[in-house]
C-alpha cells in the first residue's frame, strides 16, 4: 500500500450472520486505518455506507453523549485522510469531521425503482416534519403528492404517530425514510395512512438496521413493498415484500471520483445533500 490510496470498505455494523457486531466493525475499520497509515499509504479513506452511531448526534437528555461526533474523532486519530459516507441521519454529523466527509444518498436508486413499478396516483408520505426535504425530493421525481404524518418521540426507539396532514384518500402512499429500525413506527405509519383512506401502502429506506423483532411487525404492516438498500447486511427471515438494491455502482462511481480528484457530488447531479 506505500504510496496508493487505500480505500477501506466497512460499514460500522453488526452482521448476524458472522456474529459481528457493531463495536467489532467500528474497531475493525480503526485497525486497518492504523496498518494502511503504518504501511506508508499515501491517503486512506475510509468507505461506510452505514455510519454507525449517526443516530446520537445530540443531546437530548442531560450527560449522554453525542457518539456520532466521538466515532469522527475516533477513525480521525486512527488516521484517516477523508470519509465517504451514505444517507447520514443528520447533515450536522458531517461538521464533527476536521477531514473531508463525502455524502452520497440512495434517493436516485429509490426514485427509479419505483418509477419502473408504474405506479399511478401517488402520492409520498414523510414520516415527520424533519424529512420533509427529502420527501419532496422524492415525490418530484416520482412525479406524486405530498403528505406529512404528525409524529412525536416521547422515548428513544419509541413514537407516537398522530394524523396524516395531505390527501391520500384513494392513492397508493409510498412512506420514506432513511431508516427503517424496529418497524414498529413503519406499522403504525402505515395503518394512520390506511386509515386516511390509502388504496396501497409501500415503504423506502435507505438503511435496514431491522433490530429486535422486525419481520413480525411488518407481516403485520399491510405493506405492499418495503424496498431498503444493502448498506447493512439482511437478517436472516425477512418477509416475501422486503426488496434490497445494491449501492454496488454508486460506491464504485464516487470512489472513482475521489481517486481521480474529482467531485462526489457531480456523480448524484449536486443533489447529494438532502437535509
Amino acid at each position: 500500500v506505500r504510496g496508493a490510496d487505500v480505500f477501506i470498505v466497512q460499514p460500522t455494523c453488526g452482521n448476524p450472520d458472522t456474529g459481528l457486531s457493531a463495536n467489532d466493525a467500528l474497531m475493525e475499520l480503526m485497525v486497518m486505518v492504523d496498518a494502511a497509515v503504518g504501511g506508508s499509504a499515501h491517503r486512506v479513506i475510509a468507505v461506510t455506507p452505514w455510519y454507525g452511531y449517526s443516530r446520537q448526534d445530540k443531546k437530548s437528555a442531560p450527560r449522554e453523549p453525542i457518539s456520532a461526533r466521538m466515532v469522527a474523532r475516533m477513525l480521525e486519530s486512527a488516521g484517516i485522510d477523508r470519509i465517504l459516507t451514505m444517507d447520514l441521519h443528520q447533515g450536522q454529523i458531517q461538521g464533527f469531521f476536521q477531514k473531508p466527509c463525502d455524502h452520497m444518498t440512495a434517493l436516485f436508486m429509490l426514485t427509479q425503482y419505483f418509477q419502473d413499478l408504474g405506479l399511478d396516483d401517488l402520492v409520498v408520505v414523510a414520516p415527520d416534519a424533519g424529512r420533509v426535504k427529502l420527501n419532496k425530493q422524492f415525490a418530484t421525481k416520482i412525479g406524486a403528492d405530498l403528505a406529512i404524518l404528525n409524529k412525536e418521540r416521547p422515548n428513544q426507539q419509541v413514537a407516537e404517530i398522530g394524523y396524516v396532514i395531505g390527501d391520500v384518500r384513494g392513492k397508493t402512499a409510498v412512506l420514506v425514510d432513511d431508516i427503517i429500525d424496529t418497524a414498529g413506527t413503519l406499522r403504525a405509519a402505515a395503518e394512520a395512512v390506511y386509515d386516511a383512506g390509502a388504496r396501497r401502502v409501500y415503504a423506502a429506506a435507505t438503511h435496514g438496521v431491522f433490530s429486535g423483532e422486525p419481520w413480525e411487525q411488518l407481516r403485520s404492516a399491510r405493506l405492499q413493498q418495503i424496498v431498503v438498500t444493502d448498506t447493512i447486511p439482511l437478517p436472516a427471515g425477512a418477509p416475501d415484500n422486503v426488496r434490497v438494491l445494491s449501492c454496488a455502482d454508486l460506491l464504485t462511481s464516487s470512489i472513482r471520483q475521489i481517486f481521480t480528484d474529482g467531485s462526489v457530488s457531480d456523480v448524484f447531479g449536486g443533489e447529494n445533500q438532502l437535509f
